[in-house]
């Protein structure tokens, strides 16, 4: 029995899905024991500490800038804008 093009392509398809979906639990596996702290346990860290997530929109020259200051100074980006935040709140 021969297989129609479109047949033929959602096989493939379905195969290449299974593969990935392998591949991501392999992973999450894999980094499950690494000493690496989930996303959960670290929102759970930072809550502790008092720590808030802060989305905010910025222009993206200001972003560059901000990366760029916070790579010379080789501090942690939240570091640097909660420096910068206070030093503008202040004055």
């Amino acid at each position: 029995m021969t297989m129609k093009r479109t047949e033929l392509e959602k096989l493939k398809a379905k195969r290449l899905e299974s593969g990935t979906r392998r591949e991501m639990v392999a992973g999450r596996l894999a980094t499950a024991g690494s000493g690496t702290p989930s996303r959960r346990e670290q929102r759970e860290r930072e809550r502790a500490l008092g720590l808030v997530p802060f989305a905010v929109k910025l222009n993206a020259d200001l972003v560059r800038e901000v990366h760029v200051l916070s790579r010379s100074r080789n501090v942690d980006l939240s570091e640097l804008v909660a420096e910068l935040l206070r030093k503008g709140l202040d004055a």
